[in-house]
């Protein structure tokens, strides 16, 4: 995050960051209540909204996104502290953990090694359907549920893709310009 003199978190940054959570949180609704093709698929589309917080801002940008979208959409949906409620705030943050150290490759010397923002979020989707199948699996004492993780793998494939080129869309319509370092 842009921080000023003192620590300060500038307001520009603060506000596309609330813009970001808001557009994250009316998107997780919106899914909520969508019909879905089968029971666990969703987009996931207000992880465009946390991708383009991480690869704008940074790991903790991102995770206030996250924690905003989860948190007070499940508040929304009657998902709060439920099962679905668990599964969601485990899978998010580990993505977001591998999204953030999947970026942070790229933004090294290794530039060869570095993920757009559609393997990015690839990389993201794939690492929630797994992480929520694991908990779940956990959660239910079964085992047997990682049989179905090709056709999850599958979905986040899918899912990541879209998701990924709403972010790329989204990051280079708010990226700052480069030659004066505003935004437009």
């Amino acid at each position: 995050m842009n921080l000023g003199g003192a620590g300060q978190v500038s307001t520009r940054h603060l506000t596309r960051l609330a813009l970001l959570a808001a557009v994250a949180l009316i998107l997780f609704v919106f899914e909520a209540v969508v019909p879905r093709p089968l029971p666990w698929m969703k987009l996931g589309l207000g992880n465009a909204a946390v991708l383009t917080a991480l690869i704008l801002f940074d790991w903790r940008g991102a995770a206030a996104v996250t924690v905003i979208k989860v948190f007070v959409g499940s508040l929304l949906t009657g998902a709060f502290a439920g099962p679905t409620f668990v599964l969601a705030c485990g899978a998010s943050m580990t993505s977001l953990l591998l999204m953030a150290g999947g970026l942070q490759v790229g933004r090294s010397r290794v530039r060869s090694l570095g993920l757009s923002a559609v393997g990015l979020s690839i990389l993201g989707a794939c690492t929630h359907q797994v992480t929520q199948l694991a908990l779940a699996s956990l959660y239910l004492g079964h085992p047997g549920l990682v049989g179905l993780a090709p056709l999850f793998i599958a979905s986040g494939l899918l899912a990541g893709a879209m998701t990924g080129l709403i972010a790329h869309f989204a990051v280079q319509r708010l990226q700052p310009h480069p030659a004066e370092g505003t935004y437009p």
